[in-house]
């Protein structure tokens, strides 16, 4: 059985240092504040080079310390919040996580499957185990990993690995469209998707996605779930390259149709909304925002209103 989760990501692309300021602890108090929160997704991000690059530069020095890190986890329960670690991989050429990928078959001099899995093992293993050691009450494997997901042997060995570390429930974040072209639900604790839908197609997709849950019998929650604040994105949320003017209406209007679809499905156990961060801009100024971020935009109240009600 899994709590209801009432969630939004915090502090996306924060770089070292970034979660021991002030701002930061700031930051995450007016989140609990203004939406209603009881759980909080912190996104710690890494990165590898290309989409072809086997190896994860996750000791970076870019990267958040783990001092920052356990620090921002700390802050967060006493809080009274749960934490939801995610540890997550960008491409530092700007190319799309999902789009990591390599031969079936390994062939010489080419990069391999083998060794970027041993990478990424080293990786989330790591934050597997100070995930245990700052008692994290759910843990994320992996994120949006599309190209990765048909390797279903290596990723039964990540979670395996995973739970040598960490004792309490874990999830992988698989993209849109994907929840039911994951072979290995059966692995994991709960099954977690990024809920980026357009407006008028949330009824198909849930009805897709409740099959799958119905499958492996598990525990579900949108481990993403958002829409820009952009004229269009309401149409197509998952592209965040979208260009149009600010519509503040647009992303509240995404969102109160979210929010009534998913009351329909008693198997939807709550979400990880997109996205909040760690450094905020001028209240005065979210007027201006076209980005996915709640922060003073009517969408906020939207959030706030259905977490109460929850």
């Amino acid at each position: 059985m899994m709590d209801f989760i009432k969630g939004i990501t915090f502090g996306f692309m924060s770089q070292c240092g970034e979660w021991e300021e002030e701002e930061a602890f700031r930051s995450l108090q007016l989140m609990k504040e203004r939406c209603a929160i009881d759980h909080v997704i912190l996104a710690v991000v890494v990165e590898q080079p290309t989409i072809h690059t086997t190896e994860i530069e996750w000791q970076a020095e870019s990267v958040l310390s783990d001092k920052e890190v356990v620090g921002m986890i700390e802050y967060a329960h006493g809080l009274g919040l749960k934490v939801i670690l995610k540890p997550m991989i960008n491409v530092s050429d700007g190319m799309w996580r999902a789009h990591i990928n390599f031969f079936d078959h390994d062939v010489p001099c080419e990069p391999k499957w083998s060794d970027w899995f041993a990478s990424y093992t080293a990786f989330i293993s790591h934050y597997a185990a100070l995930a245990e050691e700052t008692r994290c009450e759910m843990f994320v494997i992996g994120c949006e990993l599309v190209n990765s997901d048909r390797r279903e042997h290596e990723w039964r060995k990540v979670v395996a690995a995973v739970r040598k570390e960490y004792l309490g429930n874990i999830t992988y974040n698989c993209d849109k469209y994907q929840e039911n072209h994951v072979a290995w639900w059966d692995a994991v604790d709960v099954i977690s998707s990024s809920g980026y839908y357009p407006i008028d197609k949330w009824e198909q997709e849930l009805e897709r996605i409740g099959q799958v849950v119905e499958k492996y019998n598990k525990p579900f929650f949108f481990c993403e779930a958002g829409c820009a604040s952009r004229a269009g994105s309401k149409w197509l949320p998952n592209n965040w390259e979208l260009e149009g003017s600010v519509d503040l209406i647009e992303q509240k209007e995404w969102y109160e149709e979210m929010f009534r679809q998913t009351d329909g499905h008693n198997w939807v156990g709550g979400f990880g909304l997109w996205d909040w961060k760690a450094n905020l801009h001028p209240l005065e100024e979210s007027n201006k925002d076209s980005d996915y971020a709640l922060f003073g935009k009517p969408a906020e109240e939207t959030v706030r209103n259905y977490f109460n009600k929850s």
